[in-house]
C-alpha cells in the first residue's frame, strides 16, 4: 500500500538546517506519523541558497510584509515566495503540510513582525513561504509543529490529512455521483465539526445539477475549512447519539442503556471518546449498517496512532 504524503519543514525531521545549525526534531512526526505517512522534507531558506549556519531573517512591515536579513539588509521576500512556486508540483502530491512555528519563512501564525523604524514587534505575521503555500493550495491542511503537542489539534490535523487524501485519490474530472459519494462519507465528520456548514454543503450539492472544476475546488476548500476546528464534546455527543439510533431495533433494552450511559459519561468528561466509539464499532460488526460502515467519522485514520484516546 502506497503511503500518503505530507510535507514537513526539514528541521522538524532532525535535519540540522536552522539558522544556528540546529534542528527542532518532532518526536511525533519522526517516530509516530512516519509509520503511516511519507514525510517529504522542504527547507525554504536552504532552498533559496542560504548557508547553514546563516544570519537570521525577520519579517518587517513596509507597504507589505517583507523578509529581511537585518545584518546585511538583504531582502529575500521574493526568493522565498518563488521557492513555493518552484516546489508546487511536489506540493500538489501532498495531503498536508507541517511547518516550523515562529519561522519568518514557515510560521503559520503569530510570527514576530517588526516595525523597521522603531524596532517594535508584534506577533501578527505569517511566514513568506507559508503564506504563498496557503495562497496556492487553499484546501491543503496546514499545521505548525508546536500546535501538534495539543491532542485535539493533533487529531484534527491528521483527520484532515486523511480526508484530503481521499479527495486526491478521486479522478481529476469529478462526476456528481463521485462528489455525492465523497460527501456521504464525510457527513458525520462535518456534523461533528460544523453543523451549519454541514447543512449548507448538503443543500448546495443537492441543488447543483452538474459539477465543474470551479464548483469542486470551492467544495473541497469549504469542507476542509469546516473540519479545521476540533469538534466539541457536545457535537461529538450529538453524533454518537445519532449513530445510536441506527441500532434501536437491534439492541435489547439493557444494551441500549449501556451505550446511552457510556455516551453520557463521555459527554460529562468521565470517559474518553474511544469508549463509546469502541462499543459502537463492536455493534457495527454484529449488526452491519452500510451507511455507518462508510462513514470516515468512525475510523478516520489508523487506530494505532491512538489520537482519540486523549479526547
Amino acid at each position: 500500500m502506497v503511503k500518503l504524503k505530507v510535507g514537513i519543514s526539514s528541521c522538524l525531521m532532525g535535519d540540522e538546517v536552522r539558522f544556528d545549525g540546529g534542528h527542532k526534531k518532532s518526536a511525533f512526526c519522526v517516530d509516530e506519523l512516519s509509520r503511516h505517512i511519507e514525510l517529504v522534507r522542504f527547507c525554504p531558506e536552504v532552498g533559496i541558497g542560504m548557508p547553514v549556519p546563516r544570519p537570521t531573517i525577520r519579517l518587517e512591515q513596509h507597504d507589505d510584509v517583507q523578509a529581511v536579513v537585518p545584518k546585511t539588509g538583504e531582502n529575500v521576500t521574493s526568493q522565498l515566495a518563488a521557492f513555493a512556486d518552484k516546489v508546487q508540483v511536489k506540493v500538489e502530491q501532498l495531503s498536508g503540510y507541517i511547518l516550523c512555528a515562529k519561522s519568518p519563512s514557515c510560521g503559520i501564525e503569530r510570527v514576530k513582525l517588526y516595525d523597521p523604524e522603531t524596532g517594535h514587534e508584534q506577533k501578527a505575521g505569517m511566514g513568506i513561504f507559508a503564506a504563498r503555500l496557503k495562497e496556492k493550495n487553499p484546501a491543503l491542511p496546514l499545521e505548525e509543529d508546536g500546535r501538534l503537542n495539543d491532542p485535539h489539534l493533533r487529531e484534527n490535523f491528521v483527520m484532515r490529512v486523511y480526508v484530503f487524501s481521499q479527495w486526491k485519490e478521486m479522478t481529476q474530472k469529478l462526476s456528481k455521483h463521485q462528489l455525492l459519494q465523497f460527501h456521504q462519507r464525510c457527513k458525520l465528520l462535518l456534523l461533528a465539526h460544523n453543523q451549519q456548514r454541514y447543512r449548507e454543503l448538503g443543500k448546495r450539492l443537492g441543488e447543483q445539477e452538474s459539477i465543474d472544476s470551479a464548483f469542486a475546488e470551492q467544495y473541497i476548500i469549504d469542507v476542509m475549512d469546516a473540519l479545521s476546528k476540533p469538534a466539541s464534546r457536545k457535537n461529538h455527543t450529538n453524533v454518537l447519539q445519532h449513530i445510536q439510533g441506527y441500532f434501536k431495533a437491534d439492541l435489547a433494552h439493557e444494551r441500549r442503556e449501556e451505550l446511552s450511559d457510556i455516551i453520557l459519561q463521555y459527554h460529562d468528561g468521565i470517559l474518553p471518546l474511544m469508549s463509546p466509539l469502541t462499543l459502537i464499532r463492536h455493534y457495527l460488526r454484529e449488526f452491519p449498517k452500510e451507511y455507518l460502515e462508510g462513514q470516515w467519522y468512525l475510523t478516520p485514520y489508523p487506530d494505532d496512532l491512538k489520537l482519540r484516546y486523549g479526547l
